[in-house]
């Protein structure tokens, strides 16, 4: 399994790289998917800002991380969804989404959704899955939990 994880993980890293090529060759994109790695820095939040949403809890975040890693400590007011669930959390009915992860599922002009993992991939990839199924106005905490446990947590 570690094989493929390490496959799996270079097929993403390819993947954005050649999202970025192209964007950066200004060539246009067949679908109106937009590529792996393709978020623009507008999808980004930085921790300045994620900062400023956490303390007024004006924030729908997402830590897409596993259990096991957030039992290690997590942002404050953040619900756990790991990547692989997201697509299918976001397609759910909003009863079903509050029954199976205990808060309002996000509304898709929601502007302060915002996904974060432990260093930013994962983050980026259910951002990614977000915009893709009509969140038009997701972010990504690029820092991940790595950033914020550095600067917050005492």
């Amino acid at each position: 399994m570690p094989g493929a994880m390490r496959l799996s993980r270079s097929v993403f890293q390819l993947q954005t790289l050649l999202g970025r090529a192209g964007r950066s060759l200004g060539l246009a994109r067949g679908s109106s998917t937009p590529a792996p790695g393709s978020m623009d820095r507008g999808n980004v939040i930085s921790h300045k800002d994620m900062k400023v949403l956490v303390d007024s809890r004006n924030a729908r975040i997402i830590d897409v991380r596993l259990p096991g890693e957030v039992a290690n400590g997590h942002i404050a007011n953040s619900v756990n969804i790991p990547v692989a669930e997201v697509e299918e959390a976001l397609k759910m009915d909003p009863e079903t989404f509050k029954m199976k992860y205990g808060v309002d599922k996000p509304r898709m002009d929601d502007g302060n959704l915002i996904f974060h993992c432990q260093m930013g991939r994962r983050g980026a990839q259910a951002t990614e899955i977000a915009i893709n199924l009509g969140y038009a106005k997701a972010r990504n905490y690029a820092g991940g939990y790595k950033e914020w446990s550095e600067k917050e947590v005492k």
